[in-house]
C-alpha cells in the first residue's frame, strides 16, 4: 500500500456550547488549524504517484474560501464543532472528489491531532 499525505493551514474560531460554563472551551476561541490529508493506492498510476498533488487544489481552495478566518459553528450548523468532527466533515468532503482518500487528521494545537479514519 502506498500513502501519501498533504498538508493544509487555516485559522479559525469555535465554541463548544455544550460543556459546563467554567471549561475554557465552552468560550469563544479561535486555533491555527493543520489538516493533514492522506492518500492510499495500492498501485501507482502512469506518472507514478498515488496522486498528483496538484490534483488537490480544490481543497485548498475550499479551505481557504470557507473555513479560513471563519466561525467554524456557523460553518458547520451546530455548536460542537471539535477537532474529532472537524476530522470527518472534511473527510467526507474530500471521498466526494477523490476515492484513495483514507484519513483525516486535524491539530488545534502543536500536541494533540483528531483523526478520522474509516
Amino acid at each position: 500500500m502506498y500513502r501519501i499525505t498533504k498538508e493544509f493551514h487555516f485559522s479559525a474560531s469555535h465554541q463548544l456550547c455544550a460543556l459546563p460554563d467554567d471549561h475554557p472551551c465552552a468560550r469563544m476561541h479561535g486555533h491555527n488549524y493543520i489538516v493533514e490529508v492522506e492518500i492510499s493506492a495500492d498501485t501507482l498510476d502512469e506518472n507514478g504517484f498515488v496522486l498528483d498533488y496538484r490534483e488537490l487544489g480544490p481543497l485548498k481552495r475550499y479551505i481557504d474560501e470557507e473555513l479560513d478566518h471563519r466561525h467554524l459553528n456557523d460553518v458547520f450548523g451546530h455548536d460542537m464543532v471539535t477537532s474529532e468532527r472537524l476530522a470527518r466533515d472534511i473527510y467526507d468532503w474530500c471521498h466526494t472528489r477523490w476515492d484513495q482518500v483514507s484519513a483525516v487528521r486535524v491539530s488545534e494545537t502543536p500536541k494533540t491531532w483528531a483523526e478520522y479514519r474509516p
